[in-house]
């Protein structure tokens, strides 16, 4: 019994001795800083209180997260935008005095309000908010976070990006908040909107990137920034900030089965058409004068490709640029300046942002060659824009379809401007020409990369054809490639 409280008392001196060596050489303190130099400087903060010691000698309070301090932060720059403008109506439910009085019923004028969000962007009182925030409102008044209202007007609106920029006249004492990189974020990171959904001034909610350059159908130029950080109704136009609380988004849509799946315009969209705007109100796109479509697995066997990338020229707008410089329906772009042409829709983007004017160096893929061409970009008019839509696989009789000649009177009849060519009469119940979305109407102007003068030609092309081919079709002022392939 002695020798065990003898051992047990020697036990604790020894530990203790060992203590006041640990405190007295600083090891502890170098392990918590993670600092593995045996001969650097060593923490004089008492050992064992980790991050709080930390925080506290960083004048941070420990009882609030990174998220905190950036919402309270950027608050002051986040704006609620209320809207109202006036409609007329006739009302629903008829008024049964006025009707045995034999009066019609009369429109009524109704005010209707509406809710946003928006963000300072410089001190003049400049915000940016959303298009459809602001479209065809009578009135704007902006809340700021200390409650004070202040009126403001559009001074300039892009609906194909759904920015628009307005502006208080009453306030030039404003905080703008810092634009960031759109580029640089990755899906993954840290995100946190502030906006006014439903009504709920200044709500905060946070999330990641859940990915970046979605489409989602709004324009020809979409590039959203998915979120899963909730976004509602009333969030429209307010910001997508990232870690170092800087904007890298503009809260635009939601997906309203999913309240995780949320979209933002990247700011770098943003900051290329602000100065477009306060200048003139307006942005002017870049416009090449070609129709595109994508490069499908049955086009690219078709054209005998070498791979799947790429926008296939299938209409070239008569003395636009393209044509100026020799680009040529069937003609494959794969490079517009120094960027690479993956899809139709990165090479739309890459013009609408090159200046009007300026030349540019478009490679493309020509009958299995590659060549180069200069094009000088063209001012985009709305008139012009348009969309050549994805064909799927189509077919004389053996492809599913027949056709007919292009008399003049038919010509007539059907609207059709075209002198050569051959019509689409009938579509079979089923076959290659009912599955690819071939129409009764349709005209055929080639097949297999060859003009088409009449019904015997186009029979004996495609019979030539063995059970693939190309089809070139005019619909409506749009024209686009159709691959064939007979079961």
């Amino acid at each position: 019994m002695a020798r065990s409280l003898l051992g047990t008392i020697l036990g604790l001196a020894i530990g203790a001795v060992f203590a006041l060596l640990v405190l007295r050489t600083g090891i502890l303190s170098r392990a918590e800083s993670g600092d593995p130099g045996v001969g650097a400087e060593t923490s004089t903060r008492p050992a064992g209180l980790g991050a709080l010691a930390i925080e506290s000698e960083l004048g941070l309070d420990r009882r609030h997260s990174r998220f905190a301090e950036l919402a309270r932060e950027a608050s002051a720059g986040v704006v609620n935008v209320h809207t109202s403008k006036t409609i007329t109506r006739t009302p629903f439910f008829p008024d049964i005095f006025g009707a045995r009085r034999g009066r019609a019923l009369q429109p009524r004028e109704f005010n209707v309000p509406s809710l946003g969000t928006g963000f300072v962007v410089s001190s003049d009182g400049t915000i940016v908010t959303n298009y459809h925030v602001v479209k065809d409102v009578d009135e704007i008044q902006v809340v700021f976070l200390d409650g004070s209202v202040a009126r403001a007007e559009i001074i300039g609106q892009d609906p194909k990006t759904e920015i628009a920029l307005i502006r208080t006249p009453e306030r030039s004492d404003l905080t703008p908040l810092p634009l960031g990189d759109s580029e640089a974020i990755l899906p993954g990171d840290w995100v946190i909107a502030i906006g006014n959904p439903f009504g709920l001034e200044h709500t905060v909610t946070v999330g990641i990137v859940s990915a970046k350059g979605r489409d989602i159908g709004v324009s020809p130029y979409d590039d959203f920034i998915q979120t899963d950080a909730a976004i509602n109704p009333g969030n429209s136009g307010g910001p997508l900030l990232d870690v170092n609380g800087e904007v890298i988004g503009v809260n635009t849509a939601i997906n309203p089965q999913a309240n995780t799946i949320g979209f933002a315009i990247p700011i770098n969209v943003v900051k290329r058409i602000i100065p477009q705007l306060r200048a003139s109100g307006r942005v002017t796109r870049g416009w090449l004068g070609v129709g595109v479509q994508p490069i499908t697995p049955a086009i690219r066997d078709a054209l005998e490709l070498p791979g799947g990338e790429g926008a296939l020229v299938a209409h070239v707008t008569p003395n636009g640029p393209a044509a100026a410089a020799g680009i040529e329906r069937g003609d494959v772009i794969v490079s517009f300046g120094a960027k690479r042409v993956v899809e139709p829709r990165g090479l739309i983007r890459s013009v609408s942002e090159t200046p009007v004017g300026e030349r540019v160096a478009v490679g493309l893929l020509r009958e299995g060659r590659n060549q180069t061409l200069e094009v000088e970009v063209g001012p985009l008019e709305e008139r012009r824009i348009r969309r050549v839509g994805a064909q799927e696989p189509a077919g004389a009789v053996r492809f599913g379809f027949r056709v007919t000649d292009l008399s003049p009177t038919l010509r007539e009849s059907l609207g059709v401007a075209a002198e050569k060519g051959v019509i689409v009469t009938e579509i079979g119940g089923s076959g290659a020409a009912m599955e690819a979305g071939l129409r009764r109407g349709d005209l055929v102007l080639e097949v297999n990369r060859k003009p088409v003068a009449d019904a015997a030609e186009c029979r004996r092309r495609l019979d030539a054809a063995g059970k693939r081919a190309l089809l070139l079709i005019a619909r409506g002022e749009s024209t686009g490639f159709i691959p064939l392939h007979a079961r």
